[in-house]
């Protein structure tokens, strides 16, 4: 013991500088972090203002039990699951498509225009991009409608209409966020050794067969890892623009765990249950992040831990 103590103290007094220039995120993660999963508690706890998180009495899973019996329930996690898998599937494949043809682009110009472009919408902030999105599908003046009715169509009132909302979401977070995503492809293609590319031009390999036995195997370990990522939080999907989208309309597909806790928990001051229903989702997705890692570990040796 005493040895691995002098070990620290001399790695300290070596790169003292790399150690504070680390204190901070360290504090950060520590404070905001994991200092707040202490208070999970309150899930088993009937909050009381006057006593406190650690002074209000304990009631086990008394909140587990009204989540899990309420007739929500079943919808809730059939909206979250299904808004989740359904942004996964069609958004995780388009910034690898995005930056393999950008990789491909010879001229220096058109690619940083086109990164430009796509990368741009990112910036945009969730509330501007949900009034983007409210004028553009309008029922009367949105641009949409006004060229359906150009067309002879009549006027759709999309964000009134359920079976139109997940796919709303989905696609306009994909615009925004897919250019983004690319980037993290575009840097693991720029470490791909050079002389397989060398290799392929000799054996005379087309684009296409460059970047089905290049580029995809490449980068294979960065998507397995993106994808693990993206898998263990498909419970958490964004709160804030599903809400900003919400309306009494289309709430059959549009209420999610996510904003079921802001409304019942949260905006009645029911601080427990909403505890006891945000642990239940951080629960389900440490479960699927371990089985996808554990999965991906098994078949491709590439894996978070």
């Amino acid at each position: 013991m005493q040895g691995l103590w002098g070990q620290a103290v001399r790695s300290f007094r070596t790169h003292w500088q790399l150690y504070i220039l680390v204190l901070p995120p360290v504090l950060y993660f520590l404070i905001f972090k994991y200092y707040p999963m202490a208070n999970a508690a309150l899930a088993f706890k009937d909050y009381n203002v006057m006593k406190g998180i650690w002074g209000s009495p304990w009631v086990g899973w008394k909140h587990f039990n009204l989540f899990f019996d309420n007739p929500m329930f079943w919808t809730l996690v059939k909206n979250t699951l299904f808004l989740s898998f359904y942004l996964l599937l069609a958004g995780f494949p388009i910034p690898i498509l995005l930056a393999l043809m950008l990789n491909e682009v010879r001229s220096a110009r058109f690619k940083k225009a086109v990164q430009l472009v796509t990368f741009a919408p990112y910036f945009i902030s969730t509330v501007v991009m949900v009034s983007i999105i409210m004028l553009f599908l309008a029922p009367r003046l949105g641009f949409a409608n006004v060229a359906l009715q150009q067309l002879g169509l009549e006027s759709v009132n999309f964000l009134g209409e359920p079976s139109f909302f997940r796919s709303i979401y989905v696609w306009s977070d994909i615009w925004q966020t897919a250019g983004y995503a690319a980037v993290i492809y575009l840097a693991a293609l720029a470490g791909i050794d050079p002389t397989l590319y060398e290799a392929a031009k000799v054996d005379g390999a087309s684009r296409l067969q460059k970047i089905i036995h290049v580029d995809l195997p490449g980068i294979l370990p960065t998507i397995t890892i993106i994808l693990i990522l993206n898998v263990g939080s498909v419970m958490s999907v964004g709160f804030e623009k599903i809400y900003l989208l919400q309306n009494s309309l289309n709430l059959a597909t549009s209420e999610v765990i996510a904003t079921y806790v802001y409304s019942v928990g949260l905006l009645n001051a029911n601080y427990s249950f909403a505890t006891a229903v945000g642990l239940f989702n951080s629960v389900i997705n440490l479960v699927l992040l371990v089985l996808v890692n554990g999965f991906a570990k098994r078949i491709s040796n590439t894996s978070i831990w």
